[in-house]
C-alpha cells in the first residue's frame, strides 16, 4: 500500500524516445489470491447447518403427511358405538380403536393425540362414532365428552319407594342397588339424562340436590300471606296438589282451595292423604276406591278428614309446577272441588253448590258403571256365540272397556 502511495506521488516519467511515448508501460499483473484454508470448526458448523435444514424439511414433511392421515376419512362403513372404560390410558384406547376397526393404525392415533397434547383429556363413556370418522374426529369426540346420554323419566307424583325401584331396575346404571329409601318428597321427579358408567347412587344424589335447589328457589318467590310457615309445609301441600290433579290448568286453583281452607281453619279433606296413610309407598300402584271403613279408620296420621291442617309430611315427590302452584295459588273464593267426569274438577264456593256437583259426579259414576256392565255382558255374549277355534288356531282376547274408564275419585267433601 505504501508503494502504491509512493507511485501515485511520483511525477510521470518522461519518455526517453519516441518509441516509449508510443508504447506506454505495461500495467502490473493482479495480485495472486490466497488459497482459503478449511478450518475444522467452520467445516463442522457448515455440516451441522446442512443437517438441521434437512431435518426441518423432513420433520415438516412428516407432520404434513401425518396430519393429512390423521384427518383423513376413517374405515367405518356405518355409525357404531364404542365404550371407553374409566381409567383407560391413551395407549389402551388406541389399541381398542384399532382392534374394533375404528382406526387402521392405532399408533398413529396415539401419535396424533400426543401431538395435540390431549393425552390426559380423553373422557370415558359410551360414544357414537359416525361413519368415515377420521382419527381427529374421534379424538375431538372423546375430548369434548360427547357421550351417548341415556334417559330415565320419573313422573311427578311417584313415591320415593317407586323411584328407587326404577333406579335399581335400570340396566345401564352401574353399582349396587339402593337399599335405603330417601324420605318422602325429597327427590325431584324429572327426566334424568346420564352417560353409561353413571352409578345408581349418583342418580339419587343428583335428584336430591335438584329437589333442594328447586324447593329453595320456589320458596324464595312465594307470596307473602301464605298460611304455611316453612318450605317443608309448602312441600307437603304441593304433594297433595300433585295427587289431586294432573292438569296444569288446575294446579293453581286446587292449591287456592286448600290455601283458603287452611286460612279458615277447615280440614283439607283430601282423598289421596287417606290412601297414603294406609298404603305408604304402595299407595299409587293401582286404582283404589276408598271404602267407608278406610275413611273412618283410626290411627291414620295422614287422613285429612280426621286431622286439622297439614299431614305430617309429603305423600309423594312433586315437580316444580306443583310447588309453584302452592307458592302462588289462584286468588279464588273456592272452598270445594270434585271430579267432573272429564279428567278435571268442578269447583264451588259454597257447600250447597258443592253438593250439586257431587250429585252430578255420582250420576256420571252410575252411568259409567252401567256402561261397563253392559259392555261386559255384550263381550260375554259375543264370546258365547263365537265358533270354537279350529285346531292350530287361537281366538283373539276381548277388549275390556272397564280398564279404559278407570280413574281415581279425588273429591273434597
Amino acid at each position: 500500500m505504501a508503494e502504491d502511495d509512493n507511485d501515485s506521488a511520483r511525477p510521470p516519467r518522461r519518455p526517453r524516445s519516441a518509441r516509449e511515448a508510443i508504447h506506454p508501460d505495461r500495467p502490473p499483473p493482479p495480485p495472486v489470491a490466497k488459497r482459503a484454508r478449511n478450518h475444522p470448526v467452520i467445516a463442522y458448523l457448515s455440516g451441522l447447518m446442512t443437517f438441521m435444514v434437512l431435518m426441518i424439511i423432513l420433520v415438516g414433511a412428516s407432520l404434513y403427511v401425518g396430519k393429512a392421515m390423521f384427518e383423513a376419512p376413517g374405515p367405518l362403513a356405518s355409525d357404531r358405538t364404542v365404550t371407553i372404560p374409566s381409567g383407560q390410558g391413551v395407549r389402551s384406547i388406541s389399541r381398542l380403536l384399532e382392534r374394533e376397526g375404528f382406526v387402521e393404525r392405532g399408533w398413529m392415533f396415539l401419535a396424533g393425540v400426543a401431538a395435540f397434547r390431549e393425552e390426559d383429556n380423553l373422557k370415558a363413556g359410551e360414544y357414537l362414532i359416525p361413519a368415515s370418522a377420521s382419527m381427529r374426529d374421534i379424538m375431538d369426540i372423546f375430548v369434548e365428552g360427547r357421550a351417548i346420554l341415556h334417559r330415565l323419566t320419573f313422573p311427578e307424583g311417584l313415591t320415593s319407594q317407586r323411584m328407587i325401584e326404577m333406579i335399581n331396575a335400570d340396566t345401564v346404571l352401574i353399582g349396587g342397588s339402593i337399599t335405603e329409601i330417601p324420605a318422602e318428597g325429597k327427590l325431584m321427579p324429572e327426566t334424568f339424562s346420564f352417560p353409561r358408567g353413571t352409578t345408581r347412587q349418583e342418580v339419587v344424589d343428583i335428584l336430591r340436590r335438584e329437589h333442594d335447589r328447586v324447593l329453595a328457589e320456589v320458596w324464595a318467590r312465594r307470596i307473602d300471606d301464605l298460611p304455611i310457615e316453612t318450605p317443608e309445609e309448602m312441600l307437603t301441600l304441593a304433594s297433595i296438589v300433585e295427587k289431586e290433579t294432573g292438569r296444569a290448568d288446575e294446579r293453581a286453583r286446587v292449591a287456592g282451595v286448600f290455601v283458603n281452607r287452611l286460612r279458615r281453619g277447615m280440614r283439607l279433606q283430601s282423598d289421596p292423604t287417606i290412601l297414603y296413610g294406609l298404603y305408604g309407598g304402595d299407595a299409587w300402584d293401582e286404582f283404589r276406591t276408598i271404602l267407608r271403613s278406610e275413611l273412618n279408620a283410626p290411627n291414620n296420621p295422614y287422613n285429612t278428614y280426621q286431622i286439622d291442617a297439614l299431614p305430617p309430611g309429603p305423600i309423594a315427590n312433586v315437580g316444580r309446577a306443583a310447588l309453584e302452584a302452592v307458592a302462588n295459588p289462584s286468588r279464588t273464593e273456592d272452598l270445594f272441588f270434585v271430579a267432573d267426569g272429564t279428567g278435571g274438577h268442578a269447583f264451588a264456593r259454597t257447600l250447597e253448590e258443592h253438593n250439586r256437583n257431587v250429585a252430578r259426579w255420582r250420576e256420571i259414576e252410575r252411568e259409567r258403571r252401567e256402561a261397563e256392565a253392559a259392555a261386559e255382558q255384550e263381550a260375554e255374549q259375543a264370546a258365547d256365540e263365537e265358533p270354537a277355534a279350529e285346531d292350530g288356531e287361537t281366538g283373539e282376547a276381548g277388549f275390556d272397556p272397564a280398564e279404559a274408564l278407570r280413574g281415581l275419585d279425588t273429591s273434597v267433601d
